[in-house]
């Protein structure tokens, strides 16, 4: 006989309850839940967020709360509205757990099913301290005088404070436990601010009765609440931002001021007036006069921008209405200021790089995709438009953004979609502060998975049937980041689309007016010119158009932090015409993120690569990443040069053949700037990878140039041909806006005539050139032989044997410190070997290089640095001749070489930074003297590098501060935009080494 269920069965046991704690059941026992009667209790339970920490702080409550237990259990069992709001506040908050047990009694106050009115709450605050209204000349319907001002009102303004507190966040969490209603985001927000409005209320009634003791007050004195306060979006745990303004503003004010904020802060929360004119080194208390004085004169962007959320909140509202009216029209003519748009990227920026990178993933208030961002991008848009619009003139972010839909500055999906986003990361900010009733922004560590499913319960986030709450949590999470990541892109940039294309029929549009404002606010320089291009892009009904209309609200967002934005717009105008019968280009653009990305920091930030790209276009498939990395990575630099040659080979016609070698030649230098400029390369991997190319390109015009002259000829070449590099391409340390240094050198074949071989010669040497130099939209080609015997004086091409006999008889000193950089780069392997062992018993002589040939290096050295200094050059930022710069290091390491490669082999190497290497394990010089000199170095070749593709053109003077500088440190991989910390570095770097340089040439 099967025995029914008995009546104990059916109450669910700790673990279908969820209770984890080996004590859970005894505890039930003791409160007297065990039994069918307490099922429904025991369920409610279950559903706290934490049901352990709602269990045990029961237990703790029902030992201290004495003969009042039955009262509250009676409660639970009848009430299922407070036993949900009771469950799940002690399931959420350890913080309001330990005050219901401090204060047992406080439970009733849980009883309310309603939120006080801001009235009431003043009442209430006002009540505990028996403050009544102040009389006298500047009394006011927010002014009061406490009856009680000592040290015990902290305790009781506390208390009380913490008990609405408390009565807010039981409304608010009810739902997660028992079908109560929820309560909006902007519900929460608001009484949260009239509970701080009536808190700093009854903490100016205890600074009046503490500092106006027997007088009435002589002073009117309003607090005007900023930030979140301001725009009544107040956090559960948030400073309060405050601004004080007197008349007078004398020491009773200040006094006031102080007294408030010292109450306050010790009975309800933070209270912050750093947000006054000069921060905290400003004066506490300033009359309206003084603060109108200062926002005209010294404020900055992000001063007005704090202004937009101010608001009248205690004290003499009269005053603050004042204070109001006569700072807002500052407010909304902001965006006309010079600095107005650097100054908001630079803010961004800085909150930005607050965040540790490890936490930015977890920090919901300024880390991507977080509150900050919507905040800004809705204040940003504000001041924009906020100037022409009084609709726009809210407080609040959700009340902007509503207004800034209907008005149509933003699309009415995108401003519904970021709506939902902030109010639940709003959500999930409130429900991390009141488990312990800190200030926290920060998601728990992905490994925290008890953390974080307390946090899914807390937010009243269920399974979905596929996903746990963990699961749908952490989605979500996710969701919401990318959502915003996203339309904060698509807030600035979308209606301006619209405006120009017809991307929905029913959406509002821009004024044109509206449109070029934003543009200008977005860090255009020409808004009108930028709309111009808008329209070119999207342009007509073709489905190009459409799609440029689809990707460009991303694509002018990533251009909008370049340091060009207008010139990369033009840029991408162009290579998109450019492109026009290029099926893969948008198509690339649409499905590759990063190729997009990189496209556009590369076309905001370059002067130099627009047209490399446009006459390269197959560059920008590179910009996308492989299995092993970024494509630009890929090609190796040997088979780059393989490719150049084997290009080259296939045309007979020497034309043809350098045409191809430079259309290859282009390919590369896109590549490699483009790597560079996204951060890719280093500094000596960009000088190999630019010498190299060159090199090839020399090896395949001069191989074109002798088939077609032998072809001519119909018989052998006379002689054979070498070409030496000098300078840096001898070093293979050339930079964008580097010559190629060459000398040519040939070598009669037996039986040939001299004559007719050298003027042979000369004739390919000639070509050579003459088609290298050519005209073209490349960077230019200029192959250089002006350091040949006699200089441009002396023959074009020499034979070997006369280069002996030349620099065994006449070498002066300078041209033996040109031939240390002498390296055999194209044509006859051989006979270039042959010269180097010619050059190199008077490169490196024995003994080393004599006593009067360093003098004379030594003088040259400073009649170099007296005369050659172009005029209106800068001596501390010339990259090139300046102090400590290219020139100063590399004649130091060369008069090194000369003094002591006859007995550092090491010291045979052209390259300026090997040699560097050799003289420190040599200890030529000390180990610190070496890294001052190769910082410099690198520091002088990277800033140079960095102006050439900036500028588009070769150029060796850094500019002072402004835009430009700002650009080259960003493309010189400075970590911010401030192009004066980048100047400074550059002059302290090269400084130091210039004191290496000057102790090595005195010595």
């Amino acid at each position: 006989m099967v025995r029914p269920p008995s009546a104990r069965s059916a109450v669910p046991g700790v673990g279908r309850l969820g209770l984890l704690e080996p004590t859970a059941a005894a505890s039930l026992r003791e409160l007297g839940w065990d039994n069918v009667e307490s099922i429904p209790v025991l369920w409610s339970l279950s559903r706290a967020p934490d049901a352990d920490l709602a269990l045990s702080t029961l237990m703790r409550l029902r030992e201290c709360i004495e003969t009042g237990w039955d009262a509250l259990d009676s409660a639970i069992r009848t009430d299922t509205s407070l036993r949900g709001r009771l469950f799940a506040l002690l399931g959420s908050s350890s913080a309001f757990g330990d005050h219901l047990v401090a204060d047992p009694a406080a439970w009733e106050v849980l009883r309310r099913t309603a939120l006080p009115e801001r009235d009431e709450l003043i009442a209430d605050l006002l009540d505990v301290v028996d403050a009544v209204p102040e009389q006298g000349p500047h009394a006011g319907p927010m002014l009061f005088r406490a009856g009680s001002c000592g040290p015990e009102v902290v305790a009781w303004l506390r208390k009380r404070y913490r008990d609405q507190l408390m009565l807010l966040a039981a409304l608010d969490l009810a739902a997660t436990v028992e079908n109560e209603p929820v309560l909006p985001y902007q519900v929460v927000g608001r009484h949260l601010t009239a509970l701080a409005d009536a808190a700093l209320t009854a903490a100016l009634s205890v600074a009046v009765a503490r500092v106006c003791k027997n007088e009435p007050v002589a002073v009117q004195l309003a607090v005007i609440a900023m930030g979140k306060s301001g725009a009544c979006e107040l956090n559960y745990v948030s400073d309060v931002d405050v601004v004080f303004v007197a008349e007078p503003a004398d020491t009773t004010a200040t006094r006031l001021a102080a007294e408030l904020m010292s109450v306050a802060s010790q009975a309800f929360f933070e209270v912050d007036a750093a947000l006054r004119p000069e921060g905290k080194a400003g004066a506490l208390v300033r009359t309206l006069d003084s603060h109108i004085a200062y926002y005209k004169r010294w404020a900055r962007t992000w001063e007005f921008q704090a202004l937009l959320k101010s608001r009248p909140m205690t004290g003499d509202l009269a005053l603050g209405e004042q204070y109001r009216a006569a700072l807002m029209p500052m407010v909304w003519s902001a965006s006309e200021r010079p600095d107005f748009v650097a100054e908001v990227q630079a803010m961004r920026r800085r909150v930005e790089d607050l965040v540790p990178a490890d936490l930015r993933e977890r920090e919901l208030k300024l880390g991507h995709g977080s509150l900050r961002d919507v905040e800004f991008a809705v204040q940003l848009l504000q001041l924009v438009h906020g100037r022409v619009d009084d609709t726009l003139h809210a407080q609040g972010t959700v009340e902007a953004l509503t207004a800034l839909a209907a008005g149509g500055y933003v699309g009415r999906d995108d401003a519904a979609n970021l709506t939902a986003s902030y109010e639940f990361l709003r959500l999930l900010e409130h429900r991390l502060q009141l488990q312990r009733l800190r200030r926290t922004h920060t998601l728990p560590a992905a490994d925290d998975e008890e953390g974080m499913r307390w946090l899914a319960r807390a937010a009243h986030i269920r399974p979905d049937g596929r996903q746990d709450a963990l699961g749908v949590l952490g989605n979500e999470i996710r969701r919401n980041a990318v959502r915003v990541r996203r339309l904060h892109a698509k807030l600035f940039y979308r209606p301006l689309l619209e405006s120009v294309a017809r991307l929905d029929y029913d959406a509002l549009r821009l004024s044109p007016e509206a449109a070029i404002r934003q543009l200008a606010a977005l860090g255009y320089a020409g808004p009108d010119h930028a709309l111009g291009h808008l329209r070119a892009l999207t342009g007509g009904v073709s489905r190009r158009g459409r799609i440029q209309a689809l990707l460009l609200p991303t694509l002018l967002e990533w251009l909008g932090n370049t340091p060009n934005p207008d010139a990369g717009l033009l840029a991408y105008r162009r290579v998109s015409e450019g492109l026009a019968d290029q099926i893969w280009f948008l198509r690339e653009l649409r499905d590759e993120g990063a190729i997009a990305q990189r496209l556009m920091i590369v076309l905001g930030s370059s002067g130099y690569l627009p047209d490399l790209l446009i006459n390269a276009p197959e560059t920008i498939r590179m910009y996308a990443d492989g299995p092993g990395g970024p494509l630009l990575l890929g090609p190796q630099i040997e088979d780059v040069a393989r490719g150049i040659l084997t290009a080259a080979t296939r045309y007979d016609d020497p034309k043809r053949a350098v045409a191809a070698a430079r259309s290859l030649r282009r390919h590369e230098l896109a590549r490699v700037a483009s790597a560079d400029l996204l951060g890719m390369l280093d500094v000596p991997q960009v000088c190999r990878a630019l010498s190299s190319v060159w090199v090839a390109v020399l090896e395949a015009s001069l191989r074109a140039v002798i088939r077609a002259s032998e072809a001519e000829m119909g018989c052998p070449a006379p002689a054979d041909f070498a070409v030496i590099g000098m300078g840096r391409l001898g070093g293979m340390e050339l930079g964008y806006g580097s010559d190629a240094d060459v000398l040519f050198v040939c070598d009669p074949k037996p039986g040939a005539d001299e004559t007719k071989a050298v003027k042979w010669a000369i004739g390919v040497a000639d070509k050579v050139q003459q088609l290298l130099g050519a005209p073209s939209t490349d960077p230019p080609l200029h192959v250089d032989a002006g350091l040949r015997p006699e200089g441009r004086n002396g023959a074009l091409v020499r034979t070997l044997a006369a280069y002996a006999a030349y620099y065994g008889q006449w070498a002066q000193p300078w041209e033996v410190q040109a031939l240390l950089r002498a390296h055999q780069v194209a044509g006859d392997q051989e006979l270039g070997l042959r010269f180097l062992h010619i050059i190199d018993k008077v490169r490196y002589p024995q003994g080393g290089v004599s006593a009067e040939a360093v003098r004379e290096i030594r003088r040259i050295k400073a009649r170099v640095d007296a005369e050659r200094l172009p005029r209106g050059a800068d001596p501390a930022t010339h990259t090139k001749l300046g102090r400590g710069g290219l020139a100063d290091i590399e004649w130091t390491v060369q008069l090194l070489q000369l003094r002591h490669a006859h007995d550092v082999l090491g010291l045979h190497n052209t390259s300026t930074l090997q040699s560097l290497d050799v003289i420190e394990e040599t200890e030529l010089l000390d180990a610190a003297d070496v890294a001052l000199l190769r910082a410099a170095w690198l520091t002088a070749t990277n800033a140079r590098n960095a102006l050439v593709l900036v500028r588009g053109k070769p150029t060796d003077q850094l500019p002072g501060p402004g835009l430009l500088l700002s650009a080259v440190a960003r493309v010189a991989g400075w970590p911010n935009d401030d192009g004066s910390e980048f100047l400074d570095h550059y002059m302290r770097v090269t400084r130091r080494a210039k004191a290496v340089v000057e102790r090595v040439f005195g010595a």
